[in-house]
């Protein structure tokens, strides 16, 4: 066990994979104990068809969690042995159904005792430890329905990559890669407009000295990320010109800019924070939605690839 103390939580899988090569390596001992000619990865399949209904494959499959290709192969094994038969549906002749043979229903009536014994002996070697290993997996198999270990992990990954994303003031000497990072997502869906090149060749004049503001963001001192708010005529701000890099997707870069940009608005009094987008950039919705951000209506835009305007309200 000194392998998996020094590993740790990394290797539960393999953890689970030795203690499950055990059980099954000593489950196929009891079997002969009982001798009962039944493989122990076939007893799910047999215990499905136990009640001596014929069932298809997808049904098995769904009831005991395995997938159709893993049932199939039991199906065939069960039946080259003969416990096993294979029928037309009544109703559908196109439909196959299984069931046990006359020698699988003798296995079943054979391995009664087996069950029962077996059954006594995991209760109370539960009671000798101090977890209830039978819950623990419950809870388990419950929690990775929800939400699956890679997604975990991937949320994980997310959030301590994203502690190393640095939000800072724009400076001249990122307008180079300010533009660049705005260009390069705005020519793969669409085409650069007038009023795109005027603040993005000219950020200091068309954002920052009408009173707007820019964010740029550094991960590990690249910056891979922006966003600014301009000014409107009611006293709101709008949320413009929020670019991430492809190489950094994925770090929640677009949520951290666009959030440093919804505070700075509200710090400076603004009564709500307005932005135009295009119904296919689905990924920026939904962040702007995360944000706070509702559809809404407002006067015509000036770009045309706006489908949608949507607002902030403080």
């Amino acid at each position: 066990m000194d392998f998996y103390d020094r590993t740790g939580k990394m290797a539960l899988g393999s953890r689970l994979r030795r203690l499950s090569e055990q059980m099954t390596e000593q489950a196929a001992a009891i079997y002969d104990l009982y001798q009962v000619d039944l493989h122990p990865k076939w007893f799910p399949v047999f215990y499905s068809l136990s009640p001596s209904e014929e069932k298809s494959i997808t049904d098995i499959a769904r009831e005991i969690g395995h997938t159709h290709p893993s049932v199939s192969q039991i199906v065939r094994e069960m039946s080259a042995k003969g416990y096993i038969v294979e029928k037309k549906g009544e109703m559908d002749g196109r439909k196959n159904f299984v069931l046990l043979s006359p020698a699988g229903e003798q296995v079943r009536e054979k391995m009664q005792a087996q069950l029962d014994d077996v059954t006594s002996v995991i209760e109370k070697a539960m009671k000798e430890t101090h977890h209830d290993l039978w819950k623990a997996i419950a809870e388990w198999e419950f929690l990775l329905e929800q939400k699956s270990l890679l997604r975990r992990v991937q949320e994980e990954k997310k959030v301590r990559e994203s502690q190393e994303v640095q939000i800072i003031d724009y400076t001249p000497e990122y307008q180079p890669v300010f533009r660049q990072l705005n260009e390069e997502w705005i020519t793969k869906y669409f085409r650069m407009e007038e009023s795109d090149y005027k603040a993005l060749d000219h950020p200091q004049e068309y954002i920052i000295d009408k009173g707007g503001h820019i964010y740029m963001a550094l991960y590990k001192g690249e910056p891979l990320g922006t966003c600014a708010i301009i000014p409107m005529d009611d006293g709101g701000f709008e949320l413009a010109k929020m670019a991430v890099s492809p190489r950094a997707q994925g770090l929640g870069i677009g949520y951290l800019v666009g959030k440093a940009c919804i505070e700075k608005a509200r710090a400076l009094g603004a009564p709500r924070v307005y932005l135009e987008s295009n119904t296919t950039l689905k990924p920026a919705i939904n962040l702007y939605y995360k944000l706070g951000f509702r559809k809404a209506a407002g006067p015509p835009s000036p770009y045309e690839r706006c489908n949608i305007q949507m607002e902030l309200v403080f």
